[in-house]
């Protein structure tokens, strides 16, 4: 065969792999939910495939074109503010030929390159299990496939692109996004980090503040999510308030007086934990590559500098901490709490939300910034590894080890027991991700008092809470041992001679009515 021919069959097998999906490709559906592909920003789709992406992105009026050796060879090469390179490397064999895809996408990247590869969990998908080739596995079908670990394809990524480059960051398990804007990078990540704040209502009447009340609004929203009042540049969009009030420091007294201080006083300290969990996990992630034996000059992992910040965050640590010095000086001390057994476990027994269990801490995802600082930084440490698990709903905080579970129990609203449909946890100590998946499975494992998972103040809450008392009151909760697979709740329901409707507990009858247990 000529070397042409041979090129030729090796992109046809590359071609091959390429697939029609009913939906977005994962790795743009992370972008999009983060915030990277956006109506506003082109994007350019790097190995493009049979373009389902493209033709999706453009329904949605999204400027997208895109490029593929096999399918769209013609297709023209296009700078774009954000360049997917998802599911390509892992696809080809040449390990030279792989790094030059990389690079070729890096250099159509204004803003973002998204790089997205199959994890080596995904391996088990394969029907005979591949045989091994080169770096990596070829199918039963001929296509090559090179499976990563999250750490190695990080790594792969950061010491391939050109020195200089700001560090890959995790977006989701197998998805990377690099940023050409060390500034917009640090923002990102600290983004993670943020939960919105609502603005405190007003309490009481005041004639100046319900005068200037369409100016003080943007003022309040602001202080709501920075928990600090405008600074430097910031400033500027708020003229016409301090010209009303003489200063913004005076137009927020008059809030505070007709909202009440408490909630503000709240927002700030919900402010000054998210930036100390900012920096003690932007300190994790330096020990973190150290331990993982990569090329420090290369990849300059660790804290940034306060000029790599953005100014909004430039003005966050002055104000919270007085200078960047005595900001990381406080991060770290909280990151080695984190890290002493000790402190956790007195972190996990205050806690005023989760599941607690002699082995481990749970909590709904939607409930995670109501845990002390400390929990969440060991949560976070696991999160800046992966990156945000999508599907993934409650939280698995591991006591004995340094591992985080992250849980998917889809049916966790509708079902009063949901069954839990697939795990990934972590263990950090070693950078491992392990896979369960219980979707085939006839027995998995349910959940039980799914309120202690959520906040008091969620709106499940209460429902929730309604069902655990009924289940208590007709002692169905005793011997959890016995109760923690749909087998054994089954067993105890018909023991008992109950049946579980919606999220209350019923007397098994044939009769048309049913005896409903109240659980107040």
């Amino acid at each position: 065969m000529s070397n042409r021919k041979y090129k030729q069959a090796v992109l046809q097998r590359r071609g091959s792999t390429a697939i029609q999906r009913p939906g977005l490709s994962r790795p743009i559906r992370v972008a999009l939910d983060a915030g990277i592909v956006t109506p506003e920003c082109t994007v350019f789709d790097y190995g493009c495939g049979r373009g389902s992406d493209l033709r999706l992105l453009r329904k949605g009026s999204y400027d997208a074109t895109g490029w593929d050796p096999v399918h769209q060879p013609k297709a023209r090469f296009r700078p774009a503010e954000v360049v997917n390179l998802g599911y390509v490397v892992n696809v080809i064999e040449d390990p030279f030929e792989r790094a030059e895809a990389l690079r070729s996408a890096w250099k159509l990247a204004g803003g973002v390159l998204v790089v997205a590869a199959r994890m080596t969990h995904e391996r088990r998908q394969l029907a005979d299990g591949g045989t091994g080739f080169s770096d990596g596995t070829v199918t039963s079908r001929g296509t090559f496939q090179k499976f990563y670990t999250q750490s190695e394809l990080r790594q792969w990524i950061n010491e391939t692109l050109p020195d200089g480059t700001p560090p890959a960051v995790p977006a989701a398990p197998g998805v990377f996004f690099v940023f050409r804007d060390s500034q917009r990078r640090q923002g990102f990540i600290a983004s993670r980090y943020t939960r919105r704040r609502a603005v405190p209502k007003v309490r009481q009447s005041d004639q100046l503040f319900e005068q200037h009340r369409d100016l003080l609004e943007p003022l309040m929203s602001f202080v709501a999510e920075r928990g600090r009042l405008p600074r430097g540049l910031e400033g500027d969009q708020f003229r016409e308030v301090a010209e009303a009030f003489g200063s913004l420091k005076q137009a927020m007294s008059v809030v505070r007086r007709v909202t009440g201080p408490e909630q503000w006083d709240s927002h700030r300290e919900a402010r000054r934990a998210e930036l100390l969990l900012f920096l003690a996990l932007s300190r994790f992630n330096e020990t973190s590559a150290e331990a993982a034996g990569a090329s420090r000059s290369r990849r300059k992992i660790g804290r940034p500098r306060l000029s790599d910040l953005p100014e909004d965050l430039q003005h966050d640590m002055r104000d919270f901490f007085g200078t960047y010095r005595a900001a990381c000086e406080k991060g770290d001390r909280v990151l080695f709490s984190a890290g002493n057994r000790d402190e956790l476990e007195v972190a996990v027994a205050t806690a005023p939300i989760g599941k607690k269990l002699p082995g481990a801490l749970y909590v709904h995802i939607d409930a995670l910034d109501q845990l002390p600082l400390l929990l969440r930084i060991y949560e976070g440490c696991a999160r800046s590894y992966l990156g945000s698990v999508d599907g993934a709903n409650v939280i698995k905080l591991n006591r004995i080890e340094p591992k985080v579970s992250y849980l998917a129990y889809p049916t966790f609203d509708r079902e009063a027991h949901p069954a839990l449909a697939w795990s990934m946890r972590v263990a950090m100590g070693w950078c491992d991700v392990k896979c369960r998946d219980f979707g085939e499975s006839a027995n998995p494992p349910i959940l039980h008092r799914k309120e202690t998972l959520l906040a008091p103040s969620d709106e499940r809450y209460e429902r929730f809470s309604i069902l655990t008392r009924q289940e208590e009151k007709l002692c169905l909760l005793e011997e959890p041992a016995t109760i923690g697979t749909r087998d054994g709740w089954e067993r105890r329901l018909a023991e008992y001679k109950v049946e579980i409707r919606g999220h209350r507990v019923v007397k098994k009858s044939h009769a048309a009515s049913r005896t409903q247990y109240d659980g107040r």
